[in-house]
Parts: structure tokens; sequence; C-alpha cells
């Protein structure tokens, strides 16, 4: 089925791939379908696969087969400082000096390890604040640290716009971390909303938790690769971020952390200690030096040997974010939700505020179920949360406007009866 208002649209989509072509679509292996490639615009879930990443993993296979553990020192990519290479671009990313950004574990694992070390309450300071609609596991990993800790999250977490899949405003905000004054210790509030899509000023935000003097830390999962990011000109204190959405890190890649030099240089803050964590000058010192002695850098937070399968996957696509830049991808990605957004038929409600998203857009619809299918049909991959919210993420690194397009066309037939064969 197609109508004149789609013939259009579609006509237009491809004059704007022209002019405004998606920058590294052709270093991705998209994903196919017996029709052809398929409009891909999940990345906000799991980023595709970029090209080279298949020779940085047989590059490392490589090395292991030919020099097993003189890999560490005489490999390609010597293992023992694998992860020092990446924290320069990791820096570029979210905007922070080299030796406030480390890569390891997982994201909700680093959440737990920065709760350690910068939720210290005291006194009458206890309170963590985080915003809702939250992520299931920033939930899980805050309320599961207070109780081990002895505190009731009834009692010491406060959640603004609790009970909602609702926007929340900076005012708002503002006007829970005003209310909860010296009561608070620290805020963990996503970058970018995961099920609305909403961006939130991390320097406004921020600054109104350091003026009631707690600490401000960021779940960064939907931000990173996606909006430009000034961490350490922002002050931030601490934020962590996963790589497998937009970064393309591969399917549980490794966590970014980023930690502010003036917390990072501070080398009696607690923290979990582990032997990677430790000076590297002692480092192989093992059982003379028992005691822990970090380096003042983010790197003192590592606790094991970097994972070298799967730091291999963010070189390659890091060196795309690099390549490129972010300022010209959030630009792009401005352009091409923007203009989606104007072309969704009018019977879709956008949740995600204008003015403040990011790459996704979510989408409140009728019979979900009914659309996923027209979705499906039409070969386009999005984001169905049930019972009535597609989140749909035109990524600007490689989704073009036919992709756009694509959705808009599934979108449109989904609301014809009897449109879908």
């Amino acid at each position: 089925m197609t109508t004149p208002r789609l013939e259009m649209l579609h006509a237009e989509a491809l004059r704007l791939d022209e002019s405004d072509p998606a920058p590294k679509r052709d270093a991705f292996e998209l994903p196919r379908n017996d029709n052809g490639t398929l409009a891909y615009l999940t990345g906000n879930s799991l980023g595709p696969l970029p090209k080279q990443t298949r020779n940085e993993l047989a590059t490392e296979l490589d090395d292991w087969s030919r020099l097993a553990v003189d890999a560490h020192f005489e490999g390609r990519h010597p293992w023992y400082d694998a992860h020092v290479a990446l924290a320069e671009p990791g820096g570029r990313l979210v905007g922070a000096h080299a030796q406030e950004v480390v890569w390891m574990n997982g994201l909700t694992v680093n959440l737990h390890l920065l709760l350690a070390s910068f939720w210290r309450p005291q006194g009458n300071r206890t309170k963590i604040l985080m915003d809702a609609p939250a992520f299931p596991s920033d939930t899980y990993a805050i309320k599961s640290h207070m109780r081990q800790r002895g505190f009731d999250p009834d009692e010491h977490l406060i959640v603004v716009n609790s009970g909602t899949e609702e926007s929340t405003t900076p005012e708002a905000f503002e006007a829970a971390i005003e209310e909860a004054g010296d009561t608070l210790a620290l805020g963990m509030i996503a970058g970018v909303n995961f099920l609305t899509g909403q961006v939130h000023p991390i320097a406004r935000i921020t600054k109104a938790l350091h003026d009631v003097g707690a600490l401000a830390g960021w779940d960064l999962a939907h931000a990173a690769g996606n909006i430009h990011l000034q961490l350490h000109e922002d002050q931030v204190d601490f934020a962590a971020w996963c790589s497998y959405k937009y970064l393309n890190g591969g399917p549980g890649g490794l966590s970014g952390v980023f930690i502010h030099e003036r917390h990072a240089q501070d080398t009696n803050r607690p923290r979990f200690g582990g032997w990677w964590g430790n000076d590297p000058s002692t480092r192989f010192k093992m059982h003379q030096i028992p005691d822990f002695h970090p380096v003042p850098t983010a790197d003192a937070w590592q606790l094991s040997n970097p994972p070298i399968l799967a730091l291999a996957p963010l070189r390659s696509a890091l060196a795309l974010f690099d390549e490129v830049g972010m300022s010209k991808l959030r630009a792009r990605s401005q352009r091409l939700t923007g203009w989606l957004r104007k072309q969704l038929p009018p019977w879709v409600k956008v949740m995600t505020p204008e003015g403040v998203q990011g790459a996704q857009l979510s989408l409140r619809v009728d019979q979900a179920d009914v659309v996923q299918q027209s979705l499906q049909h039409e070969g386009v991959v999005c984001d169905v949360r049930k019972p009535n919210i597609i989140r749909a993420a035109p990524t600007p690194l490689y989704n073009s406007y036919e992709d756009a397009f694509r959705l808009v066309r599934a979108l449109t037939m989904a609301h014809e009866p009897g449109s879908i064969a």
C-alpha cells in the first residue's frame, strides 16, 4: 500500500540522504532479511556490528595463539595496558580528561562500585535522589545497596516523578533537590531517560545538587554516543555508561566510568580494591606488598585485569566517533530525528519533549501488538515496550532518512484496516 503523501515523503527522504548522508553507514554490517537491509532503529538497545570489529577480534585471537602470555607485552595491542589506549578516545566521547575515564566491568557492577565510594551517609545527610521512570537495574542497584548497608529505601530514596511514564522538567528536579536540602547525599540520574528519550540538563542539575552539598552521579547508558557531553567542565562527580547501545561495543560490552579528577586524585577515598587498581609500578610485586595503593586516576576503581576480547570491539567503535566527532553527529541526529518527528502520523503521540530529544523518540500508540506486526512486515526494527510504547532511535552514524521514512510508512499501514498482508 502507498499513498501520494507517502510517495512524496519517500522522494524527500532520498533527497535528504543525498545531501545529508549517514557518515559511517558503510562501516557497519546492518541486519538483513530475505528482502534486504532492515531499517534498524534500535541502536538505543544494541548497536550493530562495525565491520572493523571482526579484524580487531581476529588480531587478539591471533596474538593469543602465537604468543599466549607474552602477548601481555609483545602483542600488537599489548594486553598489560590495553585499557589505557582507550582512555583518550573515551575522554573525547564524554568530555573528560583521559585520566578521568576507565573501561571496566558491566554498567550495574560499576554503579555498585561507585555507590560504595560516593554514597557516604553521615548524620542527617543520607538520601539518594533519582529520576523516574528509571531503568530497573538502576533502581535495583540503589535499593539493594541501601539495604545492604542498613538503610530503608522507603525512607532514604527520593524518586522524582515517581509512578509516571511522563517526562520530568528541570524545575521538578530543582524543587525536589531544594526540598531535600541537607538530607541529600547524592543524586544518581539518567542523562537521557531510557523510556521517554528526554535529555536532562546535566550541568544545571549537577549545580543544583552541589548547591545543597550533595554529589552528582549520572547514568549515561542512553547518553554516551548519543548527545554531546562535557562531564569535566560540568563538574560531574562520577558517571557510568554501557558500550553496547550507541557505542556499538557488542552485546554485554564493557562499561565506561568517569570520575572527576578532584576525586580520582584523592587516594584516601574509600573504594573496593583490586589488583588492577593498584599502582602499576608495584602491581607485579604481588605478595611482597600486601596493602592496596590506588593509582591517582580513574584506573584505581578497576578490580581485575581488562578483558581483552571485550576491549577489542571498543577500538573499532570509538575510532568511528573520533573520525566523525560528537558535535557533527549530534547536529545530524537533531536533523534526522527532527524530520522524523514532523512526518509521524497524527494518531502517534510523541512522548519525548521537543527540544530535549536525543536520537530516540518514544511513541505512544494504541494496539502495540498490531503496530509491531506492521513494523516487522515492513522490515523496521524498533523497541516495543508493551502495552503501548515504541522506542525508535534513528542513529546518526548509520541510519538514513529512508530508514526513518520506512518507520513512517509502517506506522501509517498499521492504522489502515487490512493493510498488513
